[in-house]
């Protein structure tokens, strides 16, 4: 009997276990990129630990701002590949973990980390 009990806790952990979603992973470190508000302002937006495997649309040059943000900055641990417009659509550009920063002629509006 208690053979009986232990398997069925034993295998009622591993269903548990089966059955609950698998963290998120995110890619370590920050990601940078300068735009220009809707007001006129220069401003450097950034994500901080940003989510691995989904498309982010850069916060503060969304659908209201007419421009695009610019010269990105990786200093994350994972490969970043922005794109030129919102939903991770358009135009897209790798850029390698721990980099310095790329032209201002680079325009982005979301980015996914690989």
């Amino acid at each position: 009997m208690r053979l009986r009990s232990a398997f069925a806790a034993a295998l009622g952990a591993a269903l548990l276990l089966v059955a609950l979603p698998a963290s998120a992973s995110a890619a370590e470190g920050q990601f940078r990129y300068d735009y220009v508000t809707v007001e006129g302002y220069a401003a450097t937006g950034f994500l901080n630990s940003p989510p691995s495997g989904e498309c982010v649309n850069l916060p503060g040059v969304g659908p209201e701002n007419p421009e695009s943000g610019h010269s990105p900055k990786n200093r994350t641990d994972a490969w970043a590949e922005v794109f030129a417009d919102a939903d991770c659509e358009g135009a897209s550009f790798p850029l390698r973990p721990h980099t310095g920063g790329a032209s201002e002629r680079l325009k982005v509006r979301s980015v996914v980390f690989h």
